[in-house]
C-alpha cells in the first residue's frame, strides 16, 4: 500500500532502456586427450572461478573452426590439436551497460595430441586442469556446455 507523501515513481524500479543489440559470435573446444586409458577433458577456469572451456571472439576473416583452434592456443598453449567435429551452438544474452548481447558459441571436439601437459593459462584464468570425464561434468559451470561434452564422450566412444 502507498504510503500518503511519497511519490508512486518511489515504489518502481527505475527501467533502463535498450538502446543498441550486439551480436556476438564466439567459438571454443571441449579437448580431451587419452591419459592411461582414460579419457580427459580440459577446462579453464575464469576470473569468476568458474570452470569451462576455451572459447572466444570470431576474428574478421576467421572461420568458427578457425577460432576454436586460435583460442584453444590463446588460452591453453595446446599447438597441437586436431578439431575432429562440430558439436554444437549455444545461445545466450546478458546485459552490457545500455546493450543487449547476443551471443552464439560455436562448440568443437578437439583431441590434445601431443605435449598435454605443457599447459599455459592466461593472465586472467584462475586456473587450467585437466579432469577425468565424471569431474569435468562436475565442475562444468554451464549446463549447456555440459551436454555438450556429453556428445563430445559419445562421440569418442564411437570413433574407438
Amino acid at each position: 500500500m502507498k504510503k500518503p507523501g511519497v511519490p508512486f515513481s518511489k515504489y518502481f524500479k527505475k527501467r533502463r532502456t535498450i538502446e543498441e543489440i550486439v551480436r556476438e559470435p564466439t567459438a571454443g573446444g571441449i579437448i580431451y586427450r587419452k591419459n592411461k586409458g582414460q579419457t580427459e577433458i580440459l577446462l579453464v577456469q575464469d576470473s569468476r572461478e568458474r570452470w569451462t572451456i576455451p572459447k572466444g571472439h570470431i576474428e574478421k576473416g576467421e572461420t568458427p573452426r578457425q577460432t576454436a583452434k586460435r583460442e584453444i592456443y590463446e588460452e591453453t598453449g595446446l599447438r597441437d590439436i586436431k578439431i575432429e567435429s562440430w558439436l554444437g551452438k549455444i545461445n545466450f544474452k546478458y546485459r552490457r551497460q545500455q546493450s543487449l548481447v547476443l551471443m552464439t558459441t560455436h562448440i568443437y571436439l578437439a583431441q590434445a595430441l601431443k605435449n598435454t601437459n605443457k599447459l599455459k593459462k592466461e593472465h586472467w584464468m584462475k586456473g587450467i586442469k585437466w579432469f577425468t570425464a565424471t569431474e569435468a561434468l562436475n565442475e562444468i559451470e554451464y549446463e549447456d556446455i555440459g551436454k555438450l561434452i556429453l556428445l563430445g564422450l559419445r562421440r569418442i566412444r564411437t570413433s574407438m
